[in-house]
């Protein structure tokens, strides 16, 4: 009777020190200090070029939005995963019901870290994983970008995620795994073009996060960067967009970069669905980031196709 009792303490022990250091190495990292005083006073204007890089207006703005709608950022847009549903926030400048009272800072932990002002793990459905590749510097001009957008009454609903989901302490040991800012593809001695494009495809652009097959746990398989995926909410399938089989080969650098601006592939076919909000918002950004896409998209490694 003594040896077991002697066992069942030592397992509960055990059981306390794992769970201690569970809840140690999930807990929300923040960004430092250093890291903090060197976000800048923002340059709106730049900033704008952010918010459509972005796509920001694609989830959080309302259904068919067009023109100044598209600022107008109150949320609600469902997205329906295995994981559950996710709603997009209310992010506009409204003090109670969006972000209007959020300082850089909080933004800033935000776009980098997936934190929210109060200290809780961000759902990656916001993703943060892609953002985090953006300088402090594109993030202090977003924050000053949106400053200036207009504020909308209403809070959107929450979200609809069940066990073991909704316990979103376990997030931070899913980001020790995957929030990684450094670059997804390593590429020999990139041009100024090809670096832009980088930076705008795997870091605001967010492109991986729909383009790349994910894992069993949700995140982007790097393995397979841009070769295509199932769609998230289980309809259809969304494209290689590498110069591999299925993908776009084919397509010339002027062609993607037309098809950004236009939504008119080389065959005279049209994006639709939810790409073509992106081509709305690729759209609005200056050409030589749309060259720059195109450049990256044609030097990145060749895909077989997602599944």
């Amino acid at each position: 009777m003594g040896a077991s009792r002697t066992l069942v303490g030592t397992f509960a022990a055990l059981a306390a020190v794992a769970g201690a250091a569970g809840w140690f190495v999930s807990a929300p990292q923040g960004l430092d200090e250093p890291a903090l005083a060197s976000l800048g006073p923002g340059d709106a204007g730049n900033g704008e070029r952010l918010f459509w890089a972005g796509g920001c207006s694609s989830c959080h703005a309302g259904p068919d939005a067009q023109g100044e709608a598209r600022l107008s950022l109150g949320g609600g847009e469902r997205l329906e995963t295995q994981f559950g549903t996710f709603v997009a926030p209310n992010i506009s400048q409204h003090p109670r019901d969006g972000i209007g009272n959020w300082t850089m800072a909080e933004f800033a932990n935000a776009m980098l870290r997936g934190i929210s002002p109060g200290g809780e793990h961000l759902y990656p459905a916001f993703p943060y994983t892609s953002y985090a590749r953006m300088t402090k510097t594109d993030v202090s001009d977003l924050y000053a970008f949106m400053k200036g957008l207009p504020a909308v009454e209403g809070r959107a609903p929450g979200h609809e995620v069940s066990f073991p989901f909704n316990i979103r302490r376990g997030l931070g040991l899913w980001k020790r795994l995957y929030l990684d800012p450094t670059p997804v593809v390593a590429l020999a001695n990139p041009d100024e073009r090809v670096t832009r494009g980088q930076y705008l495809v795997e870091g605001p652009g967010h492109c991986g996060e729909c383009h790349t097959p994910r894992n069993a746990l949700g995140a982007p398989d790097r393995s397979q960067w841009l070769a295509g995926a199932p769609s998230p909410e289980g309809r259809g399938t969304i494209p290689n967009i590498t110069s591999g089989e299925g993908g776009i080969g084919d397509w010339t650098e002027d062609d993607i970069a037309n098809y950004l601006e236009t939504g008119f592939t080389p065959d005279f076919d049209s994006a639709g669905g939810r790409m073509a909000d992106v081509v709305s918002n690729m759209a609005m950004l200056p050409p030589e980031d749309r060259a720059a896409i195109a450049a990256y998209l044609k030097v990145i490694p060749a895909q077989p196709g997602g599944s």
